[in-house]
């Protein structure tokens, strides 16, 4: 089966790019429709790639549930977003589904470190964190939009979550571009954690 969630990863990275730059140069400007495409395009690629890996599971279990579901929440949050700011709209009320869109996302992470589910779980595990802070705080971010220092940490905090998916997906890659043998080849075998770890694969 297709392993595409080098797809996802890229995509989120671009998505928080997107983010980071709305909170400091359009978040409070009277004109934000021209943001709208940006949120647009990263919430499609994200809700129509995490649904498709929810439903048919193309990497091992756990990573095909945290990397699509994840993905359908952050796509539809961007789609919201962008038709929001299309139509003028306040983004607030889409802050208490980011709440708890991001609430799940730094659970995720805590978990993902716990079980060590990489040969290097604080990179995957601090960018679900990080993501998921921005989920959290958003709605005070937006509240608060007339605070520079605010909205400076908050796109700070989104560029660190997106350093990190980028190296991520870079590694992604790096490892799906090379080329094995038909019997050697394993779905995601970069995300694959030790086999010496018993525990790495236990939800």
């Amino acid at each position: 089966m297709i392993d595409y969630v080098a797809l996802l990863l890229i995509n989120m990275t671009s998505a928080l790019v997107v983010l980071a730059g709305f909170l400091w140069w359009g978040l409070g400007r009277e004109n934000t429709r021209h943001w709208a495409p940006g949120f647009g395009i990263c919430g499609l690629v994200a809700t129509v790639a995490g649904f498709a890996m929810t439903f048919t599971w193309p990497i091992p279990r756990p990573f095909s549930e945290v990397y699509g579901e994840t993905s359908v929440l952050l796509g539809v949050l961007f789609l919201g977003a962008a038709w929001a700011l299309a139509r003028g709209w306040s983004l607030l009320p889409l802050s208490i589904y980011a709440f708890v869109a991001g609430g799940i996302a730094i659970l995720i992470g805590v978990r993902f470190i716990h079980l060590s589910l990489t040969p290097v779980p604080l990179v995957p595990g601090a960018g679900f964190i990080l993501t998921g802070l921005g989920g959290v705080f958003a709605g005070l971010v937006l509240w608060k939009h007339q605070t520079k220092a605010l909205r400076l940490a908050g796109a700070l905090v989104m560029l660190a979550a997106a350093a990190i998916w980028a190296f991520t997906a870079g590694m992604a890659y790096w490892g799906h571009m090379k080329v094995e043998p038909p019997s050697q080849q394993t779905a995601a075998s970069w995300l694959q954690p030790p086999s010496s770890n018993p525990n790495a694969l236990t939800s």
